[in-house]
């Protein structure tokens, strides 16, 4: 394995781990706490409650996009501004440490950063998004 690829499993490790991490959260807010539960805790903090169902719909858009290693970089950059939103309206007024009670921001904010990291490094190896890319290249040559 040369150097080169290293870039490239890195971005690969990025983008699965984070992946994991959006569907988790989205599938905490489908099973465990409902649709119907989430949308309510939305409203109980002075956001509107369809607003949980956007949440829902973009954290298991990004994180099977990431999975598969398609729009990596749209799909990152969709979550940042949810990630934001996390900060501003669940954790910022709980301190720094996530070990908080209510959780901190520390979290919300490293995961904003690594979503911007992906959205820089793009798909990585190993990525249905890096097969599209590369077929019209080879059949041209």
């Amino acid at each position: 394995m040369s150097q080169k690829t290293y870039p490239e499993l890195a971005a690969t490790a990025l983008r699965i781990a984070l992946a994991v991490m959006l569907l988790a959260h989205a599938a905490l807010k489908l099973f465990v706490f409902t649709p119907a539960g989430t949308a309510g805790y939305f409203a109980s903090i002075g956001l509107p409650g369809a607003l949980a169902h956007a949440v829902i719909a973009v954290e298991l858009a990004a994180g099977i996009a990431l999975l598969v290693g398609v729009y990596s970089r749209i799909a990152s950059l969709a979550m940042v501004p949810v990630m934001i939103g996390t900060i501003v309206f669940v954790h910022g007024a709980n301190g720094w440490a996530f070990g908080n009670e209510g959780g901190g921001w520390e979290y919300p904010a490293f995961l904003t950063v690594a979503l911007l990291v992906q959205a820089l490094l793009g798909d990585g190896a190993y990525a249905l998004g890096r097969e599209r890319k590369a077929r019209p290249a080879a059949i041209a040559a």
